[in-house]
């Protein structure tokens, strides 16, 4: 078998996917990143190579994520891209025509706007937890009940109830006061879906044409009750993509594939990398009045790429091109 990597690296989660020469999915690997990045892509490749046949062959590997110029550079990546090219690639691979991406992850949201397959205009939130996975994993842990089991309790709702979604602060004292009010779980979780996408859409879709086809991904897109709310506020259908938690790794092997076609080799280290010895580590550079913070990667003792400081001192050859990319 030959096929193509995609390693999507962020704050909560890890996923790596591997597509066939056709672009199917052969196999997808979800992993929570807990702070480790490192560590979690190297577990992640040993799962993965156990996973796949003998003899297989990768022909090219592509990173994405707030982690995508550390793990291309631990893997040998063909493409290091940033998130919106590449979940935007994977969406228009697997839903042809499609004009929105809502996309909520571990600890950020962001909207994506396409028109005849080109990425028009976009939106990030980075600052604010409401709405995200850990926000309501975090309620779902205050509660008691199973995050799987968050969408199909929403959906049970009979009059969801006002909640204040523009914080997360002010949203769980909210839901918290709504529950001493007496207003059953399935009002209150309802209540709160419709909220944090009133504020989804007020952030990141204020003056933006939401047209359908409308793709919701991601990993809260797990969520029943998200999706039901997002096709309320909106009045329009809502696709929910196969493999809606990895499309960022869908995405990237996508542009890896496309990477190695332009160039005709693969810069992949191979699988053996999830048995080598990573150190990170940095230091302050004292040499200027800037005391830069540089990061230095280590592979089996030596120095592999140094990279953050402003003057280029202490940067290797590979942590330039990392940050090109």
């Amino acid at each position: 078998m030959k096929g193509f990597l995609g390693i999507d690296v962020g704050s909560v989660s890890t996923n790596i996917v591997f597509l066939d020469e056709g672009g199917m999915v052969v196999e997808d690997i979800y992993l929570r990143t807990q702070g480790q990045p490192i560590a979690t892509v190297q577990a992640g490749l040993k799962k993965l190579g156990a996973r796949l046949p003998s003899g297989t062959i990768v022909r090219g590997v592509g990173t994405t994520g707030s982690g995508r110029h550390l793990a291309g550079l631990i893997v040998g990546a063909d493409a290091v891209k940033n998130e919106i090219t590449a979940h935007a690639v994977a969406a228009s691979s697997l839903t042809p025509g499609v004009q929105t991406i809502l996309e909520i992850g571990g600890q950020d949201s962001k909207i994506i706007i396409l028109r005849n397959g080109v990425v028009n205009d976009f939106a990030m939130n980075t600052v604010c937890a409401a709405g995200t996975g850990s926000f309501l994993d975090q309620q779902a842990a205050r509660l008691n009940i199973p995050i799987e089991k968050f969408g199909e309790y929403a959906l049970l709702a009979r009059a969801p109830v006002r909640i204040a979604g523009r914080c997360a602060v002010f949203a769980e004292s909210d839901m918290i006061h709504k529950q001493q009010m007496g207003c059953s779980l399935p009002d209150i979780l309802a209540g709160l879906c419709e909220a944090l996408v009133r504020n989804y859409l007020n952030n990141l879709g204020k003056g933006k044409e939401i047209l359908a086809p409308v793709v919701f991904q991601g990993g809260v897109a797990a969520n029943v009750g998200m999706v039901r709310a997002f096709e309320k506020a909106l009045d329009l259908s809502v696709q929910v993509p196969p493999y809606f938690n990895v499309m960022g790794a869908v995405g990237a092997a996508i542009l890896a594939r496309e990477a190695v076609a332009r160039k005709g080799t693969s810069l992949f280290k191979g699988f053996g990398v999830a048995d080598t010895s990573f150190r990170a580590g940095s230091f302050e550079c004292s040499g200027c009045a800037n005391l830069c913070e540089v990061v230095e990667i280590s592979e089996n003792n030596n120095i592999l790429a140094r990279w953050g400081d402003r003057c280029g001192k202490w940067s290797s050859t590979a942590g330039r091109e990392e940050k090109i990319s």
